[in-house]
């Protein structure tokens, strides 16, 4: 039997006190650190208990953005009218995401922190895993690596991130809330998860105690053309093989600005810098939307078993962009 300790926090400061002990975790709703917990592969000493804290309004800020506290489910993010009009892009992403049963009890950051489901992480009769156990080896690369990355791996680790939501929240610009021992700071969702290197075992730049308070939306410059396509194998619970969110601003056919992000390609969602540089600027036609598929998958590394995932990101990232831009 694994000891192990539960304590409920009755606010942040007591939540960020209790969660500063090495081997302390957060639990908010629960959806993947129970199941990692029951196969073996987290292994918390101690369990922080943060459901009851008041972290779950969905409410506007002065700027005209939007912070969704991180302790509201994310079926009362993706339904709330704050998100479902302006960032229709966030309701999409969620909403492609889990069933609606995990939906109900997921929470905004929770979805931030789940860990990846590379078969190989997440049984533990395998022995190689550099994110389970540092220095083993990784033996997707090698493996079934169907689902693995294609951008921004290392020969540490090519697993991929599942969360649907955070490929969202990337092309929105934006923010993470912290608040920990050292007080409190904001991190862009682009840099809040990392890449493998060789050090795949962290997943983002959280600190031991750091609570995640909240989810900052600036004013969204892309509320009228914007679109998330997830591609899968089943059209319910199931991660992606390939996402993108699109989010455009255009006038007069010409592409002014634009957010393009994949998901399920690599350890982080992937903003596809030169395939925004090949469209902003440009007419949004089809000959800018292929030059921009292209450059989407600009130095792709696949495996024995993802080769697919080049054409088929390239054709996700097509139909996203036809569909924002009003072309589909």
């Amino acid at each position: 039997m694994h000891s192990i300790s539960y304590e409920r926090a009755r606010d942040v400061a007591h939540a960020i006190e209790l969660g500063s002990t090495p081997g302390s975790k957060f639990i908010g709703g629960g959806t993947n650190l129970l199941d990692l917990y029951k196969s073996g592969i987290e292994r918390p000493t101690r369990l922080i208990d943060v459901s009851r804290i008041a972290l779950n309004s969905v409410e506007q800020l002065p700027d005209g953005g939007v912070r969704i506290g991180a302790m509201a489910s994310n079926t009362q993010a993706a339904n709330h009218p704050l998100v479902r009009g302006p960032y229709r892009l966030l309701s999409e992403a969620i909403l492609n995401g889990a069933s609606a049963q995990l939906r109900n009890m997921a929470t905004i950051g929770g979805n931030l922190l789940q860990r990846t489901r590379c078969y190989y992480f997440t049984d533990p009769t395998f022995k190689e895993c550099n994110k389970r156990d540092p220095g083993s080896g990784c033996a997707a690369i090698n493996g079934f690596n169907r689902i693995h990355a294609i951008l921004g791996a290392s020969d540490s680790c090519i697993a991929t991130n599942p969360s649907d939501m955070a490929v969202a929240l990337v092309a929105l610009d934006a923010t993470v809330r912290l608040a920990g021992p050292e007080g409190e700071r904001s991190v862009p969702v682009a840099d809040f998860h990392r890449l493998p290197g060789d050090a795949p075992q962290f997943d983002t730049v959280i600190k031991q105690g750091e609570l995640i308070v909240a989810i900052d939306l600036p004013p969204s410059r892309f509320a009228a053309q914007s679109h998330y396509v997830k591609v899968r194998d089943r059209a319910s619970y199931a991660f992606a093989l390939v996402s993108v969110a699109a989010a455009l601003d255009v006038q007069d056919g010409v592409v002014r600005d634009l957010r393009l992000v994949l998901g399920g390609v690599a350890h982080k969602p992937w903003r596809a810098i030169e395939a925004e540089d090949a469209l902003r600027g440009q007419a949004l036609d089809e000959a800018g939307i292929t030059r921009a598929a292209a450059a989407a998958v600009a130095g792709a590394r696949a495996y024995q078993h993802n080769a697919f995932k080049v054409e088929l990101a390239q054709r996700a990232v097509m139909r996203a962009l036809r569909t924002a831009g009003g072309l589909a």
